[in-house]
């Protein structure tokens, strides 16, 4: 079932297998029967978290059954950032804090040096250069936490791999591995409170949040997020820990938003809407690139996650100053994709959603070839195709992202 072209395919592979009719699936998962229909037949797309969500309670399966999980296709583009990954998995498994599964490591300065030159890699979205470099620098920073020169110096290891482990996190994530990205999320949370620093608890938090298993979790992503702004709060007294507090922020304003809690998710928005005022509105220095710029792109995927689309997308990316958050190869890629999706789901707009979407590609290909929100896209555009020059522009681009053509 999991090689269905869309997930209107596997919807009606699975509410078969389960027995169930659409009225059944509709009562329970609160959508109703016309456009179960329409996404079964491939006139509509499920590219919301709060549909999947829905959607897999209501067949009893989890959300990877519903999406699909990572899918390989002949493209190396798409498929090499997939072979990084058992190294990192072996990293994250083998090593613990305090017990290192390697007895040799570079100077601590080194890995500092090479953590912070990671951050290029991770903003540009190279998944192939971060799985490269990551295991050493991940086995490495045990070693020096596990028989550490000083506490001075266990104290910049342990800080080190909590930035180390958020590359490991996000990238992991976006390739389908949230398993992987728990883990690495869950050992970021050990070393930050290990080392203590409220700031440095916060990104942890915020990690663990953005991996947190999606099977009906959000309200648990939702309470997390705020339990650690809470936490956070009176510590954020510097930028960094503005930023920290910023992105939790965020995190809370989505996953209200995907639980239908309107008034919770405009309350979050407009507290990071406050925070953002308190940094400059530069994405490329900042952490996590909290800005108001980046405010701004939340801000789409926010109305796309509640069911905005055509010129209501528009209008709220018009308001994104690209030149600024250009510098984020990931983030650029993910507010392009956005829009494309809520374009989308416009006849009106669907060439321009096309446009949109190859153009997040071009700026990130590992990143949106990988993309199951924009697989689903093509994948039911694809279908919807009328015209011979947008069915080749469609067939070439699901042809690089391994969707059956």
């Amino acid at each position: 079932m999991h090689d269905d072209l869309t997930i209107g395919s596997r919807l009606k592979t699975l509410r078969r297998w389960r027995g169930m009719s659409l009225e059944q699936v509709g009562g329970l998962s609160g959508l109703s029967k016309a456009f179960l229909s329409d996404v079964e037949n491939g006139r509509r797309t499920v590219d919301r978290r709060s549909h999947i969500a829905a959607l897999a309670a209501a067949l009893r399966v989890s959300e990877s059954d519903l999406v699909g999980r990572p899918h390989l296709s002949v493209d190396p583009v798409q498929a090499a950032p997939h072979g990084a990954v058992p190294a990192l998995r072996v990293a994250i498994q083998t090593n613990r804090i305090g017990d290192a599964a390697v007895d040799r490591a570079r100077p601590l300065r080194a890995l500092v040096a090479e953590t912070r030159s990671l951050e290029q890699v991770f903003i540009g979205c190279d998944y192939v250069a971060l799985g490269e470099r990551l295991p050493g620098v991940i086995d490495e920073l045990h070693r020096h936490i596990a028989e550490p020169g000083d506490e001075a110096a266990r104290r910049e290891a342990l800080a080190t791999l909590v930035e180390a482990l958020m590359y490991v996190t996000f990238r992991t994530k976006d390739l389908g591995y949230l398993d992987l990205a728990h883990e690495a999320a869950s050992r970021a949370d050990e070393a930050a409170h290990l080392l203590g620093d409220p700031v440095t608890i916060g990104k942890a938090d915020y990690l663990r949040v953005q991996a947190m298993p999606r099977e009906n979790a959000w309200g648990r992503a939702q309470v997390a997020a705020e339990r650690a702004a809470d936490v956070l709060q009176s510590h954020a007294t510097g930028p960094l820990g503005v930023q920290v507090l910023g992105m939790l922020t965020l995190s809370a304003s989505m996953a209200a938003a995907v639980q239908h809690k309107g008034e919770a998710a405009g309350q979050w928005m407009a507290e990071a809407r406050k925070l953002a005022e308190r940094v400059p509105d530069e994405p490329q220095d900042n952490w996590s690139s909290f800005s108001a710029t980046n405010v701004n792109v939340w801000d789409v995927a926010l109305a796309v996650e509640r069911g905005e689309a055509g010129g209501a997308v528009l209008e709220r990316a018009a308001k994104v100053d690209e030149k600024k958050i250009g510098v984020r190869r990931s983030r650029h890629a993910a507010f392009l994709a956005d829009v494309g999706r809520g374009l989308a789901r416009d006849s009106r707009h669907r060439d321009d959603a096309l446009g949109w979407l190859n153009r997040a590609e071009q700026v990130a290909p590992q990143r949106t070839r990988n993309s199951k929100p924009v697989r689903e896209t093509v994948a039911v555009l694809l279908q919807q195709a009328r015209t011979a020059a947008g069915g080749r522009e469609l067939r070439g681009m699901a042809a690089r992202m391994g969707v059956p053509h």
